[in-house]
């Protein structure tokens, strides 16, 4: 099983950027595909981005599509998620993710390990 912790989270005015990390702790991390979900209070958690094992597949919700790039490190076993040109709708708690079969189950909710989640506040 691979454990999740995130970092990077914090308050930043609209239009700017941040940069989430995710480490990723398990001999086998390297393996799994990772994403971001991010959920407000009363609202279901929703996909945000995801990777699969290489790196070179990425998805993205249509919200931030253009605007947020997921990436990973294998050899550090650490995932990014570059949010730039924020917007007051994008603040939420945002949760690292991983799955060992596709970035595709992951997207649709079918997750094996989830982060703590941090929070990410975007003032108007």
């Amino acid at each position: 099983q691979v454990q999740l912790a995130e970092s990077g989270g914090g308050l930043v005015q609209a239009g700017g950027s941040l940069r989430l990390s995710c480490a990723a702790s398990g001999r086998t991390a390297s393996n799994y595909a990772m994403g971001w979900f991010r959920q407000t209070p009363g609202k279901e958690r929703e996909f945000v981005a995801a990777v699969n094992w290489s790196g070179y597949s990425t998805y993205y919700a249509d919200s931030v599509k253009g605007r947020f790039t997921i990436s990973r490190d294998n050899a550090q076993n650490m995932v990014f998620l570059q949010m730039n040109r924020l917007k007051p709708e994008d603040t939420a708690v945002y949760y690292c993710s991983a799955d060992s079969t596709s970035p595709d189950n992951l997207r649709n909710g079918y997750v094996q390990a989830w982060g703590q989640g941090t929070q990410v506040t975007v003032s108007s």
